[in-house]
């Protein structure tokens, strides 16, 4: 069975364009475009895929956009559990301005999932055999706050491991599952997610570790990992904390850094690596994935090459 499964609520199909220049009412050509599933969970199978892994992919799947998603699916080769849905899969939209070397990105906020969807959902999941469950991204409209509990709960019963990426609501209600004694093993907020969890401006890297440590002592989450951007990550457990610097690297894209950032982190554990380990790699995946514009993601040789500067911090 693969080590990993994930979870994607609110996919994707990504389209990614370069163009000379950004320009209202004209017609703009591009020079260049590109097509890929996306969403949180497929995009950290895509980088466990690509590192050697396997993991499977639920993800929910509705009108003529899903179905050209479950054919991209099929062209990366991933194993996928599709659950059907009424509304159309959202398409998002990056283009590159060749000119000033910036991005515009491009998101909706997807199909309204019905009840008797993401209960299907559910069911699945608790289904599911593997090792770590990694539940990435937004929750679409329609799925209540504590989706992400319920997840929490099916994982504890079967005895996955519960990895936790979203934001708002999503990760609110995903972290307030520990209430009901079903904690997360690990968490991956961004610095402005730890702050709405927090409530707190979190101004300096102290007053960041502090938060992230309270998530540890609540019992909320065992492991935090705080992706801080260009200030690097830091990783906070019982044992204490693990801050690391970025990589000095220009960056051509913010995107997908977060996504190949947990997909290595999660490959190396799912492979026995210690938390620390782990972590480093992820920094060093996450720094891959802005080598180019686009939405192609951190590919395995840059990583590798990356971990062994990651490695000497």
């Amino acid at each position: 069975m693969p080590a990993i499964a994930t979870l994607t609520l609110n996919p994707t199909i990504d389209a990614a364009y370069a163009v000379d220049r950004v320009r209202h009412t004209d017609k703009i050509r591009a020079n260049a475009e590109h097509y890929d599933p996306g969403g949180g969970g497929i995009n950290v199978a895509r980088v466990v895929a690509r590192l050697g892994g396997a993991a499977r992919c639920y993800y929910l799947s509705g009108g003529a956009t899903g179905r050209a998603l479950d054919a991209l699916l099929d062209l990366h080769q991933l194993a996928c559990s599709r659950i059907t849905i009424q509304g159309e899969t959202r398409i998002c939209t990056n283009v590159f301005e060749i000119e000033s070397g910036k991005e515009y990105r491009f998101v909706p906020a997807g199909p309204t999932v019905e009840a008797n969807e993401w209960q299907a959902c559910l069911e699945q999941i608790g289904q599911a055999s593997c090792t770590y469950l990694v539940a990435s991204g937004s929750l679409p409209p329609g799925v209540p706050a504590d989706f992400y509990a319920r997840v929490a709960r099916i994982a504890e019963c079967n005895g996955f491991r519960f990895v936790l990426d979203s934001s708002g609501a999503g990760l609110q209600g995903g972290l307030a599952a520990a209430e009901k004694g079903s904690g997360v093993f690990l968490v991956k907020p961004s610095l402005a997610e730890l702050r709405q969890i927090s409530g707190e401006p979190l101004d300096c890297e102290e007053e960041i570790g502090a938060a992230a440590l309270a998530l540890v002592s609540s019992g909320r989450a065992e492991t935090v990992a705080v992706t801080l951007g260009a200030e690097g990550a830091l990783l906070a457990r019982r044992q204490g904390i693990v801050r690391l610097p970025a990589l000095s690297i220009e960056a051509r894209s913010a995107v997908g850094a977060g996504d190949s950032f947990l997909g290595a982190m999660v490959f190396k554990l799912s492979n026995g690596c210690n938390p620390v380990e782990a972590f480093r790699y992820g920094i060093a995946a996450g720094a891959a994935a802005v080598l180019n514009p686009g939405t192609g993601l951190s590919q395995a040789a840059d990583i590798k090459r990356f971990y062994r500067l990651v490695a000497k911090s």
